[in-house]
């Protein structure tokens, strides 16, 4: 009979979580801290507007292209290692061998059937390269995050959150607030949201992250107006 399965686990290697969170995050705090910065400098709606419409773009591109370029230099490293250590087992397949037993017996296993486990194990080569990777360098050679996912993630959810405060200028507003309270609105819920994947306390998160919106709103429009003030 098969082994009854008691429990689930979510999907903890994929490459979509930390940049799709981050990005949305960024695009939420930054493009409400630049719309303040440019509302408290006594601009007008539309100056406001495109500069929204700017840091979204701006934002939105550079997300992607950080994420992409960071992924892509991360896979290619450990590839690299995959490499290094694919050649190791064609060259050397005893001294590889005789390293994976040790392995297996510093973690408790009797020296003779610590052997006996590698050498089955080795007897396939993508097998001994996968667990090899596994064991050594902490990666699965055939899961390793995607750099497009990493990137596609990045900009669409920082494109996404960087619209919240800019939508009540796009539809008409002529003042301030109405863009603070949609995006602290939505870094609640988005810190909301977040803390259901992580197991934290909803109302935690989602304070959390509306403090440091507002903190981050309140600064720049600080800041827009001594210098709209000192340039005006």
């Amino acid at each position: 009979m098969a082994a009854e399965a008691h429990h689930d686990h979510r999907d903890v290697n994929g490459g979509w979580l930390r940049p799709a969170v981050f990005g949305a995050m960024d695009g939420l705090v930054s493009n409400l801290g630049l719309i303040s910065g440019v509302a408290g400098s006594s601009a007008s709606s539309h100056a406001i507007a495109v500069a929204g419409m700017a840091g979204l773009a701006a934002g939105a591109f550079s997300m992607a292209a950080g994420e992409y370029t960071s992924v892509a230099s991360q896979r290619e490293l450990v590839l690299a290692e995959i490499d290094i250590e694919r050649r190791e087992l064609r060259r050397h397949p005893e001294d590889e061998l005789a390293e994976l037993t040790d392995i297996y017996v510093g973690r408790g296993v009797e020296p003779g059937l610590a052997r006996e486990v590698a050498r089955q194990l080795s007897a396939d080569p993508d097998q001994a390269l996968e667990i090899h990777a596994r064991e050594e360098l902490g990666v699965a050679p055939d899961d390793l995050p995607s750099p497009m996912v990493a990137a596609v993630s990045s900009f669409g959810s920082f494109a996404v959150g960087a619209v919240l405060p800019l939508l009540p200028y796009l539809l008409g507003a002529t003042a301030l607030w109405p863009a603070v309270a949609l995006a602290l609105l939505g870094l609640f819920v988005c810190g909301a949201v977040v803390a259901r994947v992580t197991a934290r306390p909803w109302w935690f998160s989602g304070l959390r992250q509306l403090v440091l919106g507002a903190a981050a709103a309140g600064v720049t429009y600080v800041i827009g107006s001594a210098f709209g003030t000192a340039l005006g």
